[in-house]
């Protein structure tokens, strides 16, 4: 994993860990490769292509900044609908893409993890996967969490399914149901919820994405395009972030009571 990142890179850094206050996970919405790809006449199989560049510097900047988890929307339930020759191009890179980067997260300590339905992808690319999340398994640095035939509305159905099912067999009461049921029944119960949702692309939409998890995340929306998306693209997100007054339903006054870090926090949402 050849590190892309500047000087200027490094430096912004230093001064954000510093500054404290890192999300402890980002989810990414990686959204524009096609328009990338259409803007220079080329396929829009390219903008994948080029964007798996982008996931590189992403994994790099998060791993440098201290995040604990990254989420990337990697291939949606509704991206089955995409033409064929598309889909079957997008799994083969998929494919490529493990094959090709496995090494360099084992080696650089990041651990792999999906969510989504990975049952109704092509074997070989569950081979694949099995094999890259097995083998950095035991990693303790950024944990890389790959969203991959995934929707949030499948994820929330399957929960109802999950919990009705303990229900009907005695394991819990209908009056047990809470919020920590619902959590722990999700894709997502071994991490935290995101901190901080990025989307690329310019599109003001969550897109079927983590629905009941960015509850209380704070959003950002680039007009960059993914491919073109930087390590400083991010790092301006992380601004903002750190920026901003995370009030969880409370008052400004009860947040800087509480947490003498927000005292300077020039955004309220």
């Amino acid at each position: 994993m050849k590190n892309k990142l500047t000087s200027s890179d490094h430096k912004t850094i230093e001064q954000l860990k510093k500054k404290g206050n890192i999300p402890v996970h980002v989810a990414i919405i990686m959204d524009g490769n096609g328009r990338w790809a259409k803007k220079r006449g080329m396929p829009r199989v390219a903008g994948h292509k080029k964007g798996v560049e982008t996931v590189r510097d992403m994994v790099q900047a998060c791993s440098a900044l201290g995040v604990k988890y990254l989420t990337l929307y990697t291939f949606s339930t509704e991206n089955w609908k995409r033409p064929k020759d598309e889909v079957t191009t997008l799994m083969r890179l998929i494919v490529k893409s493990l094959k090709n980067e496995t090494e360099e997260l084992n080696a650089n300590n990041v651990k792999l993890t999906t969510i989504g339905n990975t049952s109704s992808l092509p074997s070989v690319v569950q081979q694949e996967l099995m094999q890259a999340v097995l083998k950095t398994s035991t990693n303790t640095g950024l944990v890389l969490n790959l969203a991959l035939s995934y929707s949030s509305r499948w994820e929330l159905i399957n929960a109802v399914k999950n919990i009705s099912k303990q229900v009907k067999e005695n394991k819990i009461s209908i009056e047990d149901i809470n919020e920590e049921v619902i959590a722990s029944n999700l894709e997502t119960r071994n991490i935290p919820d995101p901190d901080l949702l990025i989307r690329s692309g310019g599109e003001f939409r969550v897109s079927n994405f983590l629905l009941w998890q960015l509850a209380y995340a704070e959003l950002f929306i680039s007009e960059v395009l993914w491919p073109d998306f930087k390590a400083k693209n991010l790092l301006d997100a992380i601004i903002n972030y750190q920026n901003r007054e995370r009030r969880f339903g409370q008052v400004s006054e009860q947040i800087s009571k509480n947490s003498p870090k927000n005292n300077n926090a020039k955004t309220s949402l």
